[in-house]
């Protein structure tokens, strides 16, 4: 983005990003990097908006006019259900949406795309999902919409690992309701004999944080899996490279689905 100018006009089309904190968030350098070399005048910005603040900021949203819609990240992804006028089905099944497109009449309707985005980061980083044993340590929106991606892709075994073992239990609830057959439990966060670990909590955000499991019961087979955007290394995936695992980086979630976002925003056209 170095070097590169952007005109902002009062014809350019408006796009936004949630969270709380903001700084991680890598939307804005690739969408605005999309916009430019498409040619599309519009801009994408960062919005810091706390929990506490989210219904207000949502009845600003609705007056927008020359808003087309936002992503939404940690940790506002299941507030979204009660906050939007309506979701597209995937957002109803998991309980979160992580975009949100506002249409000409200021309804916002939410969708949910991060799912599908983590399948396809892995598939394209060439890592298959078909027939693996999982760990998924997180319950939140990201997790649920990850997990039931995989259940789509004939994985061996899904076990969810969470601080709060009655949220797994939903979590596993909520999949089995809507696919009875899914090979999902609850667990403990323990990596060993898993092929694919998965850190879907925001665990890895700040330079303090904890790490989501204990890296000496890492082993050299697993890969192991972030989420989390920035820092693109976390402490987590370090400590697994250290151990001889393979590593996923969170930033192919959102680059494996930025179409799709996008085009549901109404930002580009679909391909």
């Amino acid at each position: 983005m170095a070097g590169i100018s952007m005109t902002v006009t009062g014809k350019t089309k408006t796009f936004g990003v949630i969270a709380d904190p903001i700084t991680h968030v890598r939307a804005p350098e690739v969408f605005n990097d999309l916009f430019r070399a498409r040619n599309i005048d519009a801009v994408l910005v960062p919005i810091h908006v706390t929990p506490a603040r989210l219904p207000a900021m949502f009845e600003g949203f609705r007056a927008w006019a020359n808003l087309g819609g936002f992503c939404v990240t940690i940790p506002h992804k299941e507030a979204m259900l009660d906050l939007c006028d309506d979701c597209e089905p995937a957002a109803r099944i998991v309980g979160a949406a992580n975009v949100v497109r506002r249409t000409e009449r200021g309804r916002l309707i939410g969708g949910n795309f991060d799912g599908e985005g983590f399948v396809e980061g892995l598939r394209q980083q060439g890592f298959a999902v078909s027939g693996q044993r999982i760990l998924l340590i997180g319950a939140g929106g990201a997790a649920k919409a990850i997990a039931y991606a995989l259940v789509q892709e004939t994985v061996a075994e899904i076990v969810v690992a969470n601080r709060t073992t009655a949220r797994a239990h939903a979590l596993r609830d909520n999949i089995r309701s809507h696919c009875p057959n899914a090979p999902i439990s609850v667990g403990v966060i323990d990596p060993r004999g898993y092929d694919l670990v998965i850190n879907a909590t925001s665990l890895g955000l700040k330079p303090d944080d904890k790490l989501p499991l204990d890296p000496d019961l890492l082993e050299p087979s697993t890969i192991i899996a972030d989420i989390i955007m920035k820092p693109e290394e976390t402490r987590l995936l370090a400590a697994a490279q250290n151990r001889g695992c393979k590593v996923h980086y969170g930033r192919h979630m959102l680059d494996a689905q930025i179409v799709l976002l996008g085009t549901f925003m109404g930002a580009i056209e679909s391909e």
